[in-house]
């Protein structure tokens, strides 16, 4: 089965999957900013395998179905299962923190079911907001942290997040990401990695 991930695409995926193992230890660890930034990276890796295999030439259909599989797990761990690891040390394991940790995780693996059975609506858009937003509104919320009291910081960040939760399995329509969009989040993601992972710790 390891065959399947030299495939360029899947190569890519599998990238993103050891970065976010990466960042998942850095966040079991306490080092909340390098997790933030390693999982950054991980979107970045999620954005580029689906564009390098719409434009990899004659890929065999087996590889094209185990891209699919293998791209919907590693949505999952860093788009659900790291949030709510770092939600959970945020707040050193409150119950705010399970009940949005718990939230985050059943509305991911919702949403990613939805997805996998009916795709995009009919005119291209995703029914739900993209779990792909999770990691850089917690980047963009962790850049503003030391502007924050430290109490008013934590329990923010688990609201916005149980919110968020709510809104990946809601009706609200979200388009594809145009040309440009894809540009700003590559952007946003290099920028804000290296401010998070350069910041003195705590």
């Amino acid at each position: 089965m390891l065959r399947y991930l030299w495939d360029p695409a899947n190569a890519i995926t599998t990238g993103g999957l050891l970065l976010s193992s990466a960042s998942l230890f850095l966040a079991l660890s306490g080092r909340l900013e390098l997790s933030i930034a390693a999982a950054l990276w991980a979107v970045l890796c999620d954005h580029l395998d689906g564009i390098v295999a719409a434009r990899t030439k004659h890929r065999h259909p087996d590889v094209a179905k185990m891209g699919k599989s293998l791209d919907g797990f590693a949505d999952i761990i860093y788009g659900a299962v790291l949030p709510a690891a770092m939600v959970i040390q945020l707040s050193r394991a409150s119950v705010l923190a399970l009940v949005t940790a718990t939230s985050l995780l059943a509305a991911g693996a919702i949403r990613l079911s939805y997805f996998a059975n009916f795709g995009k609506s009919a005119d291209g858009r995703f029914l739900g907001v993209p779990l792909s937003y999770d990691v850089p509104i917690m980047a963009a919320a962790f850049i503003v942290r030391p502007l924050l009291p430290s109490e008013l910081f934590v329990t923010l960040t688990l609201s916005i997040f149980l919110l968020l939760a709510g809104l990946h399995v809601s009706s609200i329509r979200v388009p594809s990401p145009a040309p440009a969009m894809y540009a700003a989040i590559t952007i946003f993601a290099i920028v804000a990695s290296a401010i998070l992972a350069l910041r003195p710790p705590d």
